[in-house]
Order: C-alpha cells, then structure tokens, then sequence
C-alpha cells in the first residue's frame, strides 16, 4: 500500500469499552457517546483536542455497540475533521477468514490498525482516550516530547491519595522522567496519576505493538504491558504534568459530580478563547420554551426544552420535556427526556429519551443532610409507571416499564 504523506503526528482515539460502571447509562451506547453537560458527548472533548492542537488525521477505534457513536461522529465536519485523506476514521476490529476478531485490550486495538498508522506515515503518534472531561493543548506536550528526546510521554496530573489506587500511577525523577508506572495499585506510592494521553515515537510504539503481539502471556493492554516493558528495557520515558481541569467520568458518581463542578463554575466550557473551544455535533433545535409556571434557578436548560416546573441545580440536556407541577432538584435529565406532571426527581440521572409519567418520586426527599443522598439512575428510554415511588440510589435498567 502506497503511503500517505507524511505527518508529524496522528492520534488513535481508543473508544470501544462497555463502560460497565457507568451501569444503566452505557447499556445501550459506548462510553464516549454519553451525553455530557447538555449539548455535548463525553467523546466530545478528545476530538475538540485534537481539532485545536492541529491534529487532522484521528482514527477512533470502536466495539461495544458502536452504532449511536459512529452516527453521531459521522463524517466529522463538526469537529472540522472532514478532510479527504486524513480527518477522522472510525476503526472497528479486523475479521479475517477463520474468525471475527475483537479488540483484546488497548494496545491489541492499536496493534489490529497497524497499516493505518504506517499509511498515514507519521514521526510520533498520540493514544486518547475516549471517556475523559478535558481541554488540552497537546502540541504542547509534543514539544515537551521532542525537547527531551523521549521515546514515550505520558501526560500526568496530582489526584487525591484516596483515589490513587484506581489510577496508573508513575514515579519521576528531578528531570520528570519516569523510573517507575504501576497499573492502579493497592497501595500507591505516588499520587501522579496518568490521564491516559501518551505519546509515542511511532518507531518505538511499532516495535513494542509487534513484540507484544507475540506475547501470549501479555493482556495487550498500555497501562499492564507495554509501557511496564518500555521502561524495563530503559527507554527514554518522561511525564508531562498537567495543571488543569481533568476528570475521568468512568463511573456514575465521578460522572455525575463532573457534570455539577461544570454547571458551578463552566470551566472552560464557557471560555471565550475560540483555541479552547469543545465542538459538538448538535441537532437542529429551536430555542428553549419557559412556561408561565416554570421556576428556574441555577440550571442549565439547552435548545428544544420546553419547562413547565421547577427546576433547581440542574442540568437539562436539548430536547427536554418537564410538565406543570415538576419539580427537578440536582439532577441530570438526559437528551429528549420526559418528565410529566407533579412527579420529583432529587439527585438523579434520566437516561436518553427515558420517560417519567405523572406523579413519581424519585430519590428521598427531606432528609436532612442533603449529602447523603445517593445517585439515582434511569434508564436510556425507560418508562416509570405512573404514582412509582424509586428510592435514592436505585439504578433502573429492567428491560420492562415499571
């Protein structure tokens, strides 16, 4: 195959997990393609990134139920990744003539795109990952890259102690270059957690991918194997300590507390620097419709929402519908929802195009210490029966209304 021509870098963005803990919200959509603050995706922010750092070719590798996600990526003119040879390319497993084949980790992914890569002929190639809130500038960590002749960068930043066990978490240096990676240890002695942005020296990740394809102890996986075998065979490995806002919104307590410091203080979704801007892929909506018995305080109401109730710290995603006599109270009311009259919803996520007939109660109302209520999840196109009381913390995925 005649290769492209040649690029300084591409990104292979890795969006084909289950998202198993985000439950009842990824049972019939891929992580990436959740809905996030409204308008947007959580993939949303990966490929703004790669749009704002110049980054015009992107392969984004799907698997479980890739459909909603490569229509909403579609051709990727929303992200101004449209172009003819490079731009955006959705990557799913390989088959060949014995079996269908799968993804069998991150870095089998890469692996099974190999001749993508080695097409678009680049010097360096950056891995993403789909299910992170970020705004990044990834030139930059390029250029941090190639000062320190490294052969692979891992983009870092501090978490809290006691979440440093659910992270790969790095050991560096007075040069910041890495001495020591554990995949989220029991016991962490570091809290410099990886974001799971690496660069690498296509030379080096291309020999490391063979290596590891023949390797039939390996998991295939980046954070197990093959950056443990890079700097095992002592290769030049630095971390680039980032200060911003990063989340990781892999679970429904870390997804949803992302939503609400979002809807506090907007990070930089509200910034007017156009090279900080998230892209999104929005439906063609009319303006939102406030009722004359909607109260509305601290919230986020988008296009096509039309409000009769009350709505109190909360987001409402476009094409939202809440009745007369509504009340919504720190809750996160997904694409299209309905929620119909007289019923309440307290600290509670309602999945796309879910439908909450009249008068239900959702979560526990009254308590005390607002703190200790738990999340309460509905979900994508379920419908609450009329009257039906759901305690706080109940995840609702039955495959019947109830």
């Amino acid at each position: 195959m005649k290769k492209n021509k040649k690029q300084e870098c591409i990104a292979m963005l890795l969006a084909g997990g289950q998202g198993s803990r985000l439950g009842a919200l990824t049972h019939k959509r891929a992580k990436p393609g959740v809905s996030f603050y409204g308008k947007y995706r959580i993939i949303d922010f990966s490929l703004s990134n790669c749009t704002n750092s110049n980054i015009t070719t992107v392969g984004v590798l799907v698997q479980y139920k890739p459909l909603l996600l490569n229509s909403y990526i579609g051709l990727g003119s929303a992200w101004d990744l449209d172009h003819p040879l490079n731009g955006v390319h959705i990557l799913p497993p390989l088959c060949n003539e014995k079996e269908n084949s799968q993804y069998s980790g991150t870095a089998n992914a890469v692996y099974q795109n190999f001749e993508f890569i080695d097409f678009h002929n680049p010097e360096y190639v950056i891995i993403l990952s789909g299910d992170h809130v970020y705004n990044m500038d990834y030139s930059l960590m390029l250029k941090f890259h190639k000062e320190n002749n490294s052969e692979i960068t891992l983009a870092t930043i501090e978490v809290p102690w006691e979440e440093a066990s659910r992270f790969g978490i790095l050991t560096v240096d007075g040069e910041e270059r890495i001495t020591k990676f554990t995949e989220k240890p029991a016991q962490p002695d570091s809290n410099l957690a990886s974001m799971g942005v690496y660069i690498f020296n296509w030379s080096t990740l291309k020999q490391s991918l063979i290596a590891d394809a023949s390797n039939s102890q390996s998991q295939h996986d980046f954070g197990q194997n093959i950056i443990p075998q890079l700097l095992k065979l002592e290769k030049r490995a630095y971390a680039y300590k980032f200060k911003e806002y990063w989340r990781d919104v892999g679970t429904i307590e870390s997804y949803y507390h992302a939503n609400m410091e979002s809807l506090k203080d907007g990070h930089f979704l509200n910034s007017s620097d156009p090279k900080l801007r998230i892209f999104a892929n929005e439906d063609i909506l009319p303006p939102y419709i406030v009722g004359p018995t909607a109260k509305i305080e601290n919230s986020l109401v988008s296009k096509g929402c039309i409000v009769h109730g009350e709505v109190s710290n909360s987001i409402l995603a476009p094409g939202v519908y809440v009745g007369k006599g509504v009340q919504i109270k720190d809750s996160i009311i997904l694409p299209f929802a309905k929620v119909h009259t007289g019923s309440r919803l307290l600290k509670t996520i309602v999945g796309e195009k879910a439908e909450i007939m009249s008068h239900c109660t959702v979560g526990t109302w009254g308590r005390i210490d607002p703190n200790q209520e738990e999340i309460t999840v509905i979900e994508d196109q379920h419908i609450v029966s009329e009257g039906l009381t759901i305690e706080d913390g109940k995840i609702v995925n039955w495959p019947q209304a109830i």
